[in-house]
């Protein structure tokens, strides 16, 4: 008893606010079934690194330095990239691009919707933010946690438990923050379109060529961007190649699993009240949420533009679809084209322009590295 009253007399509020912080996370995990494998453990961790004197992170005690299992884990899973391209090949393998592949065009809103990551780029510098920091921070938009992780941490932002953070919320918020904005810059008429599906019979061999081929573009136009690309192809091959089924499902079931909790843990690591109570972590909440905002005004303006030209009009709301967060947008799209008709299926189209935006996001945080490090 008397341990817990002297340690009670090193608990701040700001640690108890961060406790705060990781019941809502956990809340939004149970009761809103909200990204659970990954805000769960990170709400746990949230509350796990902010306790008086933590054994999980390293601390000076006594004048001795004692090593923490979350910093062991951020050192070994994130500093130097391996959990995040270990969850790319599960993702990889969850992503079937038959969609894609039977209606190419649906590339184009993919590059369409990464509008917001270079608008929010600007809009970070002006407002202070040191160069590789707004990149980090405009990568938020990519809607794409592997890929915020994977840049923040090349360049080695002093908020990447903030931009972690904001980026994986954001993801699971995609059901609220993207209607809105939708509805916004659309009529009903335009909602109204529908889209006959034509499925069209992809190869095998297409299938097995696809990752390949996007892997060797890629990585010619972004070479910085290859072990994300790459990662993200191989673990696609591994599901289109029909001889690996047994590794596929563990890729996409028990590898991007258990990478996930590991994941959610481990950022905590950058989720200490003294790293993240600060006002910039405010901003960087905000300017993540213009980041979404400006991608999903950015695709639905590239399909009404191309509307202009086509004798066969496309629904504007696919293009919002071009974010990377899959599946949630693509279902999102779905859902709202059956509210205004019932009859109104967008599921495939939508789905065929949100694998485009995984791929697109990923090339996106390439040119991001490519370009930030020239200029530094």
């Amino acid at each position: 008893m008397e341990a817990l009253f002297g340690n009670l007399t090193n608990l701040t509020i700001q640690q108890i606010v961060m406790w705060a912080i990781g019941a809502v996370l956990i809340y939004l995990a149970i009761a809103k079934d909200m990204e659970p494998t990954l805000l769960l453990p990170m709400g746990f961790g949230a509350i796990l690194v902010n306790l008086p004197l933590s054994g999980a992170i390293t601390q000076i005690i006594g004048g001795v330095e004692e090593i923490g299992v979350i910093d062991e884990l951020f050192a070994m899973g994130i500093a130097n990239e391996l959990f995040p391209l270990l969850l790319f090949i599960g993702i990889g393998a969850m992503i079937d691009f038959g969609p894609l592949l039977s209606n190419p065009k649906m590339l184009l809103f993919g590059a369409a919707a990464q509008f917001g990551i270079f608008f929010t780029l600007s809009v970070a510098s002006l407002l202070g933010f040191e160069l590789i920091d707004a990149a980090s921070i405009a990568i938020i938009g990519a809607a794409d946690g592997p890929t915020s992780i994977y840049v923040a941490n090349y360049f080695g932002s002093n908020y990447i438990g903030p931009i972690i953070v904001a980026a994986y919320s954001y993801m699971a918020l995609v059901p609220i923050i993207q209607p809105p904005f939708i509805k916004l810059v659309t009529t009903k008429k335009e909602r109204l379109i529908k889209m006959p599906y034509k499925p069209q019979n992809v190869s095998k061999r297409a299938r097995i060529i696809f990752p390949i081929a996007v892997t060797i573009i890629a990585g010619m136009i972004s070479p910085k961007s290859v072990a994300l690309i790459a990662f993200l192809m191989f673990g696609n091959l591994i599901r289109e190649c029909g001889v690996l089924n047994n590794l596929s499902n563990s890729a996409q079931k028990e590898l991007a699993n258990l990478i996930t909790l590991l994941l959610g843990l481990t950022v905590a690591a950058k989720m200490r009240a003294d790293l993240f109570l600060t006002p910039e972590t405010f901003m960087i909440l905000g300017l993540g949420l213009v980041a979404f905002i400006f991608d999903t005004i950015g695709g639905v303006l590239f399909a009404k533009v191309l509307n202009l030209f086509l004798r066969e009009k496309v629904n504007p709301m696919i293009g919002a679809a071009g974010i990377s967060a899959f599946p949630m947008s693509a279902r999102v799209i779905h859902k709202m084209g059956l509210k205004e008709d019932p009859q109104n299926f967008l599921l495939m189209h939508a789905v065929g322009a949100n694998v485009s935006g995984q791929i697109a996001s990923v090339i996106a945080g390439g040119l991001i590295i490519n370009i930030v490090s020239r200029m530094i």
